[in-house]
């Protein structure tokens, strides 16, 4: 008899649990959007979810480039002794990006002619056959003149507006140089395009962590 009631109530608990894991994983399936992934993570606080985005040229890691060859509402699960992380692609969509390298004087510390003189002595050096790497290396007062100037790839919004208009707008073709004044900042670049601009795919994905 006691071995029937022990039975009973461990089949009672597993149904309890697989109810609850079906109902969490349901729940799951269901978000459509942002907006669900956000309310979903606030119900479930306790599964310490996170949304975040993977960026294709940046990621590539073996995860990464699985969950790039989902479709929207596409889910991966890894799974372990303890517990299930499941990552869901929320969204997935193409952002365009764009890329230069620069110098950067700092009006701060310059006159305005002296930073005049500078401009001048980094075009002439560059129309000289001088490496822009190199020239950004020596003159640049920012910290990526270690990186040769290279700004990386970049989307609208993330830099200074008057820098990305001329960046983006001006009509520059690879290997131009030209220069951006932000007066009213002490701004001052000396600026070579690198790079056309490119759709870059990017995905918005939810991860959520259950234990088993």
């Amino acid at each position: 008899m006691l071995k029937l009631i022990l039975y009973s109530s461990i089949i009672f608990l597993f149904t309890i649990f697989s109810n609850a894991q079906n109902g969490f994983e349901e729940e799951l399936d269901s978000i459509q959007d942002e907006t669900q992934a956000v309310k979903f993570l606030e119900i479930h606080k306790s599964s310490k979810g996170q949304l975040f985005v993977f960026n294709k040229e940046k990621h590539k890691t073996e995860l990464a480039e699985e969950l790039f060859k989902l479709g929207k509402g596409g889910n991966r699960v890894i799974s372990n002794e303890i517990e299930k992380t499941h990552y869901k692609v929320i969204d997935k969509y193409a952002v365009p990006y764009y890329r230069v390298s620069y110098v950067y004087l700092d009006g701060t510390n310059k006159t305005k002619d002296e930073i005049y003189d500078w401009e001048q002595l980094i075009l002439n050096k560059y129309q000289q056959g001088y490496k822009f790497k190199d020239l950004a290396k020596q003159y640049s007062m920012d910290v990526n003149a270690t990186r040769g100037g290279d700004l990386g790839w970049f989307t609208k919004g993330t830099m200074d507006p008057e820098f990305e208009d001329l960046v983006i707008n001006s009509g520059n073709s690879i290997g131009d140089l030209f220069t951006v004044h932000i007066p009213n900042k002490n701004l001052h670049y000396v600026v070579l395009k690198t790079y056309d601009s490119k759709m870059i795919e990017e995905i918005k994905v939810l991860k959520i962590t259950e234990k088993i």
